[in-house]
């Protein structure tokens, strides 16, 4: 593999742990001391958690695509490409499509974990994906990354997708999942 390969699958690598520890970090000194909200109020706290995680998240986002996008071609062929391109749709469509669907049933300000700098809802959120799946965002939501590295043929990015995945769903596991259960009824699901 080539030097600046290697470079870029570090950045990303780099780009996914600023994002998802900043954020995870920020969130608990949140819940635990009310850091921004003391600081800033409610809402100036959450727009200046929202500016910086924000641009963690794009950065991530887009270091993802630069490593599928430096690494296409190495995946081998074992399959005609038109199935290779089909599946690899199928998986972006449905990966992108329910991100945004949650997103849409969540609210703008739930996506960037309002929840943490307000009163949280009283109830779980059992519409929309949410009455399907638990956790659609980091689950079914992420077939996408897997969609985009077998578009281009990535082996990288297919790792680098895996890698994603399992990074935010530890942060979902150490960060937002003793939060919701902080507030929800006992016995149910968030």
């Amino acid at each position: 593999m080539r030097p600046w390969v290697v470079a870029v699958i570090v950045y990303h690598v780099a780009s996914r742990l600023a994002y998802v520890i900043y954020v995870g970090a920020a969130l608990a000194r949140q819940r635990r001391h009310s850091y921004f909200t003391t600081r800033w109020g409610v809402e100036g706290g959450f727009r200046r958690f929202r500016r910086v995680a924000a641009f963690l998240m794009n950065n991530d986002g887009v270091s993802f695509v630069v490593v599928c996008v430096v690494s296409r071609g190495v995946l081998p062929p074992a399959v005609p490409r038109g199935v290779v391109v089909g599946v690899a749709a199928l998986l972006i469509v449905v990966g992108v499509g329910t991100k945004l669907w949650a997103a849409i049933t969540l609210g703008s300000k739930a996506f960037y974990w309002y929840d943490f700098f307000a009163p949280p809802p009283t109830q779980p959120i059992t519409r929309g994906p949410y009455r399907l799946l638990r956790n659609p965002m980091y689950t079914v939501g992420y077939l996408h990354t897997y969609g985009l590295a077998l578009l281009f043929g990535s082996v990288p990015g297919l790792l680098a997708g895996l890698f994603d995945q399992l990074a935010i769903l530890a942060f979902h596991r150490w960060v937002e999942d003793p939060h919701v259960k902080r507030w929800t009824p006992r016995g149910t699901l968030a």
